[in-house]
């Protein structure tokens, strides 16, 4: 069988992380979804830069919006608007058979809002309402001004997914405010089915972070520099494993129990980021670790094509977690601060994702110029 499809079997969902209009046009994401099984879409602003200000699939809708005199950002939210919601469509008959446990397509809000509370919430409710769809996720930054954003959202019945997702005392804060928005929705009568989030939690980035530092430490000799040898490379899939921890607590306990018996689903953990970055790495490096029901794995393109060549799945997720416990107490050992690391790739992913959308909005903006001379 299709590794990609064994995982669904494992209750691992797959989601592509990538999603463009040449995709819809093709067919090829509707291929995806029937050979491969994928469960779902997850984009970002670096993902439409890519579609949009890199390719000429949009230059007759871009060119018709000039004519019809639409904005500069009302261009931008009318196309990415577009392919959302028909790649959501695309997903309608899965997120029905899955009864609501699969099926989603994300789409974020401005990148410029990450430390703005009631901006994203404006903003999350409008794009929400503008989609009109049960299967849409709305992306909010998980910052410190995101959660009370999160929080707000899930009272008001709005799906989101939490991005930006590096240390675990804030992958904890996040399930928190989920879990509050829920119990606001409960206190004020109103129902909890049908509302779903998940947590991305990133990984290759805290590798890419981490492994410089256990580098200058393997450079020495004696126990610490063997220490930081074997530990190049574990960082994020050990963060990942404890996290996994925090939602057993979170999602295991009597808190949560009342909400499920009035109808409410767990914020499920999505694997993020799972490209590796190091040529030394395999490819599926951040997949085969990590499989476990019931999780997310969002992979980009080429790491779906290795995995579908080279994937060997098996329930590993729970595997020695007490490992990766002592991994983890390792890194302070060695003085290498994870929260203070991972505090610092929150505000670099939040600055990854201003640019690609400030430079496709300069691309629209000379392209609408083009079009209205």
């Amino acid at each position: 069988m299709n590794p990609l499809r064994r995982l669904a079997a494992l209750g691992q969902s797959v989601y592509l992380d990538e999603l463009g209009r040449g995709m819809l046009r093709d067919g090829s994401l509707r291929r995806l979804i029937d050979e491969d099984g994928i469960h779902g879409v997850t984009s970002n602003p670096a993902i439409f830069e890519k579609a949009i200000a890199r390719s000429d699939a949009y230059d007759d809708a871009i060119a018709e919006l000039a004519h019809a005199g639409q904005g500069l950002e009302e261009v931008y939210e009318t196309l990415v608007l577009e392919d959302i919601g028909a790649a959501a469509d695309l997903f309608a008959d899965v997120h029905t058979d899955s009864l609501g446990a699969a099926g989603y397509v994300s789409l974020e809000v401005s990148p410029r809002l990450a430390d703005d509370t009631e901006g994203t919430v404006a903003e999350a409710r409008r794009l929400w309402a503008q989609l009109g769809r049960p299967n849409v996720f709305i992306k909010v930054p998980g910052t410190a001004a995101g959660l009370p954003a999160i929080e707000q959202l899930v009272a008001d019945g709005v799906n989101v997914n939490v991005t930006l997702l590096f240390g675990l005392d804030r992958y904890a804060a996040v399930a928190d405010a989920y879990l509050r928005g829920l119990e606001r929705r409960l206190e004020a009568g109103q129902p909890l089915g049908g509302i779903a989030s998940v947590a991305s939690f990133f990984l290759s980035r805290i590798d890419v972070a981490i492994d410089p530092l256990l580098d200058e430490r393997a450079a020495g000799h004696g126990a610490a520099a063997a220490t930081a040898r074997r530990l190049r490379g574990r960082a994020a899939i050990a963060s990942a494993k404890v996290a996994w921890t925090r939602y057993q607590a979170a999602f295991g306990g009597d808190r949560f129990a009342r909400l499920a018996s009035a109808g409410a689903r767990p914020q499920w953990l999505l694997w993020a980021s799972t490209g590796t970055k190091d040529p030394a790495y395999p490819a599926t490096k951040y997949v085969e670790p990590l499989i476990g029901e019931p999780t997310i794995t969002t992979l980009p393109r080429e790491t779906m094509d290795a995995y579908r060549a080279e994937g060997d799945p098996a329930p590993r997720l729970t595997d020695d977690i007490e490992g990766a416990r002592r991994d983890l107490a390792a890194l302070a050992d060695l003085g290498i601060d994870l929260d203070a690391v991972t505090a610092k790739l929150e505000v670099e992913g939040v600055e990854k994702f201003v640019k690609p959308f400030d430079a496709l909005l300069e691309a629209l903006e000379r392209a609408l110029a083009e079009h209205r001379r």
